[in-house]
């Protein structure tokens, strides 16, 4: 006998697709079968009748299956950020259902009921009280200053999360944080905490996933991909950072982890904590939240501004020679990494761009070569003009690498450290690097974004932003927050146990100086400025269309626009040529949709797919 399934294959854009087996499978089994003559890994959705056409056999069942919730998640991230089941099945890892697994599990669990310890954390009363409002909601916003505490107050709240026989996900922007929050925790919980993230080698992944099927796991840290590990008994969902736009995927499905987070911890009926200390702007209009002002050490940090375009200057240098002889450590932070983003000719303005991006190639004076930064396409360092021979060329936008070239040479005695993801390539070298700085084998750290991540540094004393106007300036209705956001997480890694200066490049001080102390202020001030016309108060959804032959993506968007525009249940808010038209070859362009509620931007979305049409619902990045 025959039966007959519908088949979701993972990875895959195509909707489910029939085939047959003469043993009959449970939903949710992963099989493997053939697609075109490729091996393909497939989960089965649903027995279904006899089609009228002819189907292929399934082939090798695995010892794998996906939960009844796992496919419910997945379904709604179908529905919602507009892909193929397929390709939101392949978010999740799959349960095992090997024996020693089944028991080993239930076994540990009620191991860790009855033999775990309790944690030895103190909580101030400001603390104390933010944890009794944590444990009052089910959804709950930690709105915190800088070294507030945030992490105590997720430890004593999983600390009772287990007592009670659960396990506990800790989720991170970045794998950048993983190092000190893993020892941290480790410090309070011992070997029940695990790692999970990209940069895992496949044994050191298969070790975890062998600790999280045995249920010896209790504690599961990692970045957004954490979200989708096969964690039973889950009874809290903690996500630090939670405005950081790390946590939304820049590829399909598009889906954003901290709103998966609340969806998940509604849909299993366990609470949910957002902590930040500069929370976007759509978590603070959404949940309730809990103000934890003020840091464990009672240091200041002094703002100085110095109106001048993104440049090295005297007064920087003098504030970083100043700081090193005081025998302290100070930060710098540059958005752009290499040594300059930029090469343009003065003879005849020929700007050099990637041949397959429509972006400038950044410098590498290492490796003697022009990177692109989208397509990762590489050419030899120019030594004229391309297009008019001549030898005048020069660089604009400065980077991380040309700036420690520039410090190392006001002192031999600095020692300078670069940290973005040109250097930061590794997770061990990560680890490396955050050891040395805080055991004082670096005086200064030059990095881009990766300053800003919630690493905890002891003796910084000095933190210089450049660049900060270049965030200000993007046609982006996040541009303020962004840049805010930023300028406080970077100044927050400063001052921790002494006073602190914070030396910020910007012809906007007063704009900052307004919501430096008051970001709660600033909040309340934005949400009058997007009423009615942006999130929170408004739904919107990008639509990205990309092909090699840029007259037909456009046209397809042109045509979107023509059936949006009959249907009617959604306002079009632009629609055109990306800002950056052409990555890896791909000419881009997409339309800006905007609604009251997703649901109408789901329905006319559903009313004009196109092959070329991929779907971002909630854009955070614009260009």
């Amino acid at each position: 006998m025959n039966y007959f399934y519908a088949i979701a294959l993972l990875g895959s854009p195509l909707e489910p697709l029939i085939y047959q087996s003469e043993i009959s499978l449970s939903t949710g089994a992963e099989i493997q079968t053939l697609l075109s003559n490729r091996l393909i890994r497939g989960v089965v959705i649903a027995q279904c009748e006899k089609p009228d056409f002819t189907t292929q056999p399934i082939g090798e069942i695995t010892p794998f299956v996906y939960s009844e919730t796992q496919i419910k998640i997945a379904h709604f991230i179908r529905d919602y950020y507009g892909c193929s089941l397929g390709e939101a099945l392949n978010l999740f890892v799959p349960f095992s259902v090997r024996p020693e697994h089944v028991e080993g599990q239930r076994f540990m669990v009620r191991l860790a009921h009855h033999e775990r310890t309790a944690v030895n954390i103190t909580l101030s009363e400001a603390q104390t009280q933010a944890l009794d409002f944590v444990r009052s909601h089910s959804v709950s916003l930690l709105f915190g200053d800088t070294g507030a505490g945030k992490s105590e107050i997720y430890m004593k709240r999983m600390d009772e999360i287990l007592s009670q026989g659960k396990r506990c996900l800790l989720l991170l922007p970045e794998i950048s944080l993983t190092p000190q929050m893993e020892k941290r925790f480790r410090n309070h919980f011992g070997d029940a905490v695990v790692l999970w993230h990209s940069k895992m080698t496949p044994k050191q992944k298969k070790m975890t996933l062998e600790k999280i099927y045995d249920g010896s796991a209790y504690i599961i840290v990692g970045p957004r991909s954490a979200l989708f590990l096969p964690v039973c008994d889950l009874g809290l969902i903690v996500v630090d950072e939670e405005h950081d736009e790390s946590y939304k995927s820049s590829s399909r499905p598009r889906y954003n982890a901290r709103d998966m987070a609340v969806y998940i911890g509604n849909l299993l009926k366990i609470p949910v904590v957002l902590g930040s200390a500069t929370p976007s702007l759509s978590s603070y209009a959404k949940y309730p939240f809990y103000r934890l002002r003020g840091g464990y050490f009672k240091s200041r940090r002094r703002f100085l501004f110095e109106p001048s375009f993104e440049a090295l200057t005297p007064s920087i240098d003098a504030k970083v020679m100043e700081n090193h002889a005081s025998g302290h450590q100070g930060i710098v932070f540059i958005p752009t990494r290499a040594n300059f983003k930029y090469t343009v000719c003065d003879s005849c303005g020929y700007h050099v761009e990637c041949p397959f991006c429509s972006v400038g190639m950044s410098q590498h004076k290492n490796s003697r070569a022009l990177k692109c930064h989208y397509c990762n396409y590489t050419e030899v360092l120019p030594k004229v003009c391309p297009k008019c021979q001549s030898g005048a060329l020069r660089t604009t936008r400065l980077g991380t690498a040309e700036a420690v070239e520039h410090f190392k040479g006001l002192s031999e005695e600095l020692r300078v450290q670069q940290f973005d993801r040109d250097v930061i390539t590794t997770q061990n070298k990560l680890i490396k690097a955050l050891e040395a700085f805080n055991n004082r084998e670096i005086d200064l750290l030059v990095g881009t974004q990766m300053l800003s991540k919630g690493h905890d540094y002891h003796d910084i004393t000095l933190a210089v932003v450049m660049g900060i106007d270049n965030l200000l300036s993007q046609s982006d209705y996040r541009a303020r927050e962004k840049a805010l956001s930023l300028l406080i997480q970077i100044a927050g890694r400063s001052g921790r146990k002494q006073d602190a200066t914070v030396l910020v490049q910007s012809f906007h001080e007063s704009f900052f100086r307004s919501y430096l102390d008051d970001y709660e202020q600033f909040l309340i001030d934005e949400m009058k400025i997007r009423a009615d016309r942006y999130p929170p108060t408004k739904k919107l959804a990008r639509l990205l269309y990309a092909h090699k032959n840029g007259i037909k993506a456009k046209g397809e968007m042109e045509k979107a626009v023509e059936q949006l525009e009959q249907i009617g249940q959604v306002q079009i808010v632009g629609f055109g040529a990306s800002p950056i038209e052409k990555i890896a070859d791909k000419y881009r362009f997409q339309i800006l949709l905007r609604s009251d509620k997703s649901t109408d931007l789901i329905r006319a979305i559903k009313q004009i797919r196109s092959p070329l049409c991929e779907i971002d619902m909630d854009p955070i990045e614009f260009t």
